[in-house]
């Protein structure tokens, strides 16, 4: 099974719904992360603004970071190795890194308690 490691840029939030528009990028990145991490997946997702010892303690990232910058953030690591630089992940990569459907990174969560609100006569 492989270890997967997101390294964000500075994020308020890391699903995308915050601030004064909702980064649908972020949103299908969170939620393919959630239903892996759900399965029980080795993946995980570190911020700059929140997280930077990581940034600096990870030579491979360090390094990206030293040559090419702040911008080249989000970089992913596959098992330590760097798998891209500069964008998420597609749910399809995830899908082969994990051996998954990609189906199964967008599924929508089921709704657990439903709430009636017409007016009682």
């Amino acid at each position: 099974m492989n270890k997967v490691e997101i390294f964000d840029p500075a994020l308020c939030c890391a699903t995308g719904v915050c601030g004064p528009s909702v980064d649908p990028e972020l949103t299908r990145v969170a939620t393919a992360i959630f239903l892996l991490e759900k399965k029980g997946y080795d993946i995980k997702r570190y911020n700059l603004g929140f997280e930077p010892a990581i940034f600096v303690e990870n030579k491979e990232v360090s390094k990206v970071l030293h040559e090419k910058g702040p911008n080249s953030l989000p970089i992913t690591l596959v098992e330590g190795e760097i798998a891209k630089i500069g964008t998420y992940p597609t749910n399809d990569e995830f899908a082969e890194w994990f051996g998954v459907q990609t189906e199964e990174l967008s599924e929508k969560p089921k709704p657990c308690l439903t709430i009636d609100l017409k007016p009682s006569k």
